[in-house]
C-alpha cells in the first residue's frame, strides 16, 4: 500500500514504439525507474530475487534475449500491463513500455520491497520521444 513517503512512479515520457521497414521494433524516447538497494546486493543477488518475485502470480515472464545482462519482458496479468525489468549496475531497472500503466510498476517495486527486507531508494530518469 503507497503512502506519502512512497516514491511515484508517475510516467513523465511514454516511449513511442517504430516499426522500421528493415523489421523489428524500435522505441523513441524512454522513461526508466531505477531500483537501488540500500546496501551492497550482488547482481546474482537481484536476479534471484527478481525471479522470485516474478514466478508468483500475477506475472508471465520471459528472457528470450542473449543479452550479457538478465532483460525480462513482464505481463501484470491483474493491472493488465506490460514493461521491461532489467538487473544491472547493482539495481533493479523498470523500463516503461508505451502502453505501462504506473500501478504495475508500484505493485512490482512493493513486492521485490517486501521480498527483500531492505530498504530501497527509487530514482526516474526520463528522455522524450
Amino acid at each position: 500500500m503507497a503512502d506519502d513517503t512512497s516514491p511515484s512512479f508517475s510516467i513523465p515520457n511514454r516511449p513511442r514504439r517504430r516499426y522500421p521497414r528493415d523489421g523489428g521494433v524500435r522505441y523513441e524516447g524512454e522513461t526508466i525507474f531505477r531500483l537501488s538497494p540500500s546496501s551492497d546486493c550482488s547482481e546474482a543477488h537481484l536476479t534471484a530475487l527478481v525471479c522470485d518475485v516474478l514466478d508468483d502470480e500475477p506475472y508471465t515472464y520471459g528472457d528470450w534475449f542473449d543479452l550479457p545482462v538478465p532483460v525480462y519482458l513482464v505481463r501484470d496479468h491483474n493491472r493488465e500491463t506490460t514493461f521491461r525489468v532489467v538487473v544491472r549496475y547493482e539495481s533493479v531497472e523498470l523500463h516503461a513500455l508505451p502502453d505501462t500503466r504506473s500501478e504495475g510498476l508500484r505493485a512490482m517495486y512493493d513486492r521485490i520491497s517486501a521480498r527483500s527486507n531492505l530498504m530501497w531508494s527509487v530514482s526516474c530518469e526520463s528522455k522524450p520521444k
